[in-house]
Formats: structure tokens, sequence, C-alpha cells
């Protein structure tokens, strides 16, 4: 889109490379002469500028308006983009191949209602997920595993390959690393089938973190048992 400044009409655009700015200059060098109205404009790279007035009026005119629509038209031939709006187009949200996992599980009462929480981080500590889920009526232990589990799942989805998981329930992270066993066999099923899903990833690591460095998957689970109190 032009933009009238200071008694001239203004455009910027972008081009895939050199080559192909420098033949749009060249088309719009004919199309000066034959209008016989010339820009003011600047190239750098790919980039391509102009600013439009009649020098001798010190103002923009009808022949300004003119030479813009027909850089328009020759740069649709181009399929050259319009930069301020492309800018202005929001961004889409790139899921990095490698996430920090933070995965939290409650359970008010143990056993009691019970939810789940995980939170997918880039290196820059940018949330790209976040989530919980409402279990029933289940155990802390249960409602750590199943974070875990669906915190997995969602990377997964994403096309992450390599997960670093954090959690604050050392007996997890033990069993998860193998130093401890499981003894408690209603957590087999949940450990098995996390380790499977394991299986999909190049690599994924479990840390121990203590409570105080797990606040936002505690926030998923609590935002999901209030919820879950209020209905």
């Amino acid at each position: 889109m032009w933009k009238e400044k200071n008694n001239k009409l203004h455009k910027k655009f972008m081009f895939t490379d050199f080559a192909e700015a420098f033949s749009f200059m060249s088309e719009v060098a004919d199309i000066a002469e034959e209008q016989g109205h010339h820009p003011d404009w600047q190239n750098s790279y790919n980039t391509v500028e102009f600013w439009l007035s009649s020098h001798d009026e010190g103002k923009v005119t009808q022949k300004d308006k003119d030479l813009a629509e027909a850089i328009d038209e020759a740069a649709e031939a181009f399929q050259a983009p319009d930069t301020e709006a492309e800018q202005a187009k929001p961004k889409p949200v790139q899921t990095p191949k490698k996430v920090r996992m933070f995965a939290d599980g409650g359970s008010r009462g143990n056993p009691g209602p019970s939810a789940t929480g995980y939170v997918l981080l880039d290196d820059d500590d940018q949330i790209l997920h976040q989530s919980g889920e409402y279990l029933g009526i289940t155990t802390n232990n249960q409602a750590e595993y199943q974070a875990v589990k669906l915190g997995l799942e969602k990377a997964r989805s994403v096309g992450v390959v390599e997960v670093d998981v954090y959690l604050d329930s050392l007996l997890v992270v033990n069993q998860m690393k193998g130093i401890f066993k499981v003894k408690n066999r209603d957590l087999w099923p949940i450990h098995e089938s996390i380790k499977e899903l394991m299986g999909e990833f190049k690599k994924v690591t479990f840390t121990h973190v203590p409570r105080e460095f797990n606040t936002l998957a505690d926030a998923e689970v609590n935002k999901v048992l209030d919820a879950q109190h209020k209905k």
C-alpha cells in the first residue's frame, strides 16, 4: 500500500533475490520513460523503495498516482509482496525440534480429584504449548505419570524429537531413569506406556526440580482442579 508523507508517495517492494529486483527495476525504468515521469528510488539487494512526487509542483499529483499504479502492476508480474502487509500478518509459531517440558500432577485427597499439567518451552523460555486435564479420582503418583504421558504425546504431535522433562516428583524421575523399581502395580501400565512413547523420540531426559521451579505446570493443575470444583 502506497503511503503519502511529506508530499511524496512511498512504497517498498521485496523480491526473491537481486536478479529479480533488478529485472523489476528495468521494467519500471521503461514505464517511467513511457510516462515521462521518473521516480526517486533506492535498491538494496532484493529490496526496492520508491518515492514519487511532482517536483515542479511540490506535491503528489495524478501523474504520481498513475505511475504508482503502473509500478504495482509491474510488481504483480514478479509476485512481489506488499512488504507492510506481509509484516502485518501473524507469524506462525514454529515448534523447535528440541523442547523443555515441565510436568506436574496433583490430587486433592490422594486419592481424590486429580489433574495433570504440562508446559512446553523453547530455549528462550517462550511457552509453545500448555495444557492440563482432569483425571477424576486417583492418586498423586498417577497424576504425575499422566502429566508426563500427555506432555510427551503433545510434543510428538507437533514434531518434537528431543524432550528434556522436568518434574518435582523425585519418585517418578528416578523410576523413569530406572534408578527405582516400580513397586506399585497400579503404576506399571502408565510407566510402560511412557517407556514405549519415549521410543518415538530421538532423546528424552528426566530431571528433578524443586517445586518452586515447577510453578507453570503446577498452575495448570490447579486451574483444571479449580474449574472442576466450580462445576
